[in-house]
């Protein structure tokens, strides 16, 4: 192992997308990552959207660099495989409802028994305590409780969702800096370990700016806007001329100016009511309506070049097709060409963010079920004996 997290190692106990994707950023930075899963099929994931030959290729992406490791965490033989390998832990990720790893006996209290100086993070949808900790939630739920799903979408019609798992996401790197900001605390502190108790509904929430402030003061409930950014003007979503959408941020005072000019509005450009964001806020539609009328006269490439040259930030929306195909993410190496186990080469993310001196490696794909159990268990301690009995009881695989 390589980068600067090469001394950390992480067990991972959970599956799908907001636990498996905080330790994917982990190993990707050096971390040694030990997946846990079931025996028969392991995470779920393997089997979700796109396939290719029986393998999804989201799971050959979320699980890179870290080592799968079979076991049953029914079984009693599998629960002390887990405390086994936590004595030489630093960090523990597990997203099952909470309670659940107290009844198999991994719980937080059995294992910083066991290692004093473990980090322990724990996600779930409510968190571990308060009314509804037991609740079943998944990052949908998060979405809509945090206040993301009630401002997404257009003012007259019904609350909308972004087309990925954005809930679990926010929720992984608010682990990952959590677990990060603990294990600093024990090595550089000289610190105890401790839970990192990540919320679904509280990391989408933390994500919402001054939607409770606004609320508080000014009785404001902030609503569905569509493409519109509430409360920055000009910031939206413009349709072109060949029925393409261009997106425009002139949302400084300064920028603003320049914008207005460039798309032949001089008079809104020196028009003191709209010198600075409060002013413009207010006459919000006459301003879109302005920039609206430039950008349904003339094609995406000209929208894009002119406002371009005025400095201006804009960009098309892009899909899949025009990410691969831009040379700004290609130069940045944050498409690569990966190839899967039977010779297939496909385009993945590279690694992100990008660290100059201890940069993120791609060291291999999402591994096969187990491919790594043998190796871990020898190091653990586990004779070949041991590992076969383990074997013929199906507690691993």
């Amino acid at each position: 192992m390589s980068g600067p997290l090469s001394n950390l190692r992480v067990i991972e106990l959970g599956t799908l997308i907001a636990a498996p994707f905080a330790s994917r950023l982990l190993a990707e930075f050096g971390a040694d990552v030990i997946k846990v899963e079931p025996p028969q099929g392991g995470d779920p994931l393997r089997n979700w959207r796109k396939m290719h030959k029986g393998t999804s290729i989201w799971w050959y992406l979320q699980s890179r660099n870290k080592r799968s490791l079979a076991i049953d965490l029914r079984q009693s033989e599998g629960q002390e495989i887990v405390r086994r390998l936590v004595k030489d832990a630093d960090v523990v990720i597990e997203n099952f409802r909470p309670g659940t790893l107290e009844r198999w006996g991994i719980g937080w209290e059995q294992l910083s028994a066991i290692n004093p100086k473990l980090t322990m993070v724990r996600i779930s949808g409510y968190g571990q305590t308060g009314p509804s900790a037991q609740r079943p939630g998944f990052g949908a739920i998060g979405e809509a409780m945090g206040g993301l799903r009630y401002t997404t979408g257009e003012p007259n019609s019904p609350p909308s969702r972004m087309g990925v798992s954005i809930g679990d996401s926010i929720a992984s790197l608010h682990a990952v800096f959590g677990a990060l900001m603990s294990v600093m605390n024990v090595k550089t502190n000289g610190g105890t370990g401790q839970v990192v108790d990540v919320s679904l509904c509280e990391s989408v929430f933390n994500m919402m700016e001054t939607l409770v402030p606004e609320y508080d003061l000014f009785g404001f409930v902030r609503e569905r806007s569509g493409g519109q950014l509430p409360g920055i003007c000009p910031s939206n979503t413009y349709r072109t001329a060949d029925r393409k959408f261009v997106v425009v941020a002139g949302n400084s005072d300064s920028i603003f100016k320049r914008l207005m000019s460039a798309i032949g509005r001089d008079d809104m450009a020196q028009d003191a009511a709209l010198s600075n964001n409060e002013g413009r806020v207010k006459q919000v539609t006459r301003i879109d309506d302005a920039i609206s009328t430039y950008t349904m006269q003339h094609p995406l490439k000209h929208v894009l070049d002119v406002l371009d040259a005025a400095e201006v930030p804009v960009s098309p929306i892009y899909s899949a097709a025009d990410i691969v195909e831009d040379e700004q993410f290609q130069a940045r190496d944050m498409v690569v060409t990966e190839t899967l186990p039977d010779g297939t080469k496909v385009k993945m993310p590279g690694i992100f963010p990008r660290l100059t001196a201890t940069p993120g490696e791609r060291r291999w794909l999402g591994p096969e079920l187990g491919a790594h159990t043998n190796d871990i268990l020898a190091s653990a301690g586990y004779s070949a004996q041991e590992v076969e009995a383990l074997r013929n009881k199906k507690a691993i695989a």
